[in-house]
């Protein structure tokens, strides 16, 4: 995949499949560390004993639409070529998925991250059910999203709705564009 965030949207997309209600997405750049990670985190059904050591391998899947499962074993692949690395596991709580890949930020085969306010939006339009936890922190400059909030402040009209999606991936990128910038040229509104 030509971007990180299309690996997010895989991952979560893989996570509504396996009946999650909630999904976090975390995304953490430093530069003082040159790393960047993300991690996704789900309340799904979790990893199949029979798959969990095998995640890598392209011919495993849960899904029965297909019988490839390229997703984890490209983004592992992208991940150690950048000085990296992917990690897989069960949360906390015993139920759901945690997959964690980091890169070094600044190597020059690390795929740019994308579009997230694309993949944001088309996450929320295509999976209204599911509560979203978006955070993107940028050495101590952090934005934060849910959509338990978004709902709040759309006061009866739906994410679903192609004007308000329209209006969210702008206000998204307008958001990640200003948190990206350094902050001695960010301007205050």
């Amino acid at each position: 995949m030509r971007e990180l965030s299309l690996h997010i949207l895989d991952i979560a997309e893989n996570a509504a499949t396996a009946g999650a209600t909630s999904i976090a997405i975390d995304v953490t750049e430093s530069t003082a560390a040159d790393r960047l990670t993300f991690t996704v985190a789900d309340n799904g059904r979790g990893l199949p004993p029979d798959k969990a050591g095998r995640l890598e391998d392209p011919f495993i899947t849960g899904r029965t639409t297909r019988r490839v499962g390229l997703g984890l074993s490209l983004l592992a692949a992208a991940a150690r070529r950048c000085e990296g690395g992917l990690e897989v596991g069960v949360p906390e709580s015993g139920r759901g998925t945690r997959v964690t890949a980091a890169f070094r930020r600044s190597h020059i085969d690390r795929a740019p991250l994308g579009d997230m306010a694309a993949t944001l939006a088309t996450l929320f339009a295509a999976y209204p059910t599911i509560d979203f936890d978006y955070r993107h922190r940028i050495d101590e400059r952090v934005f934060t999203l849910t959509t338990r909030d978004l709902c709040e402040e759309l006061a009866g009209y739906a994410l679903t709705d192609p004007a308000v999606m329209l209006q969210v991936t702008e206000s998204l990128r307008r958001a990640l564009r200003e948190l990206s910038a350094a902050p001695d040229v960010r301007k205050e509104t």
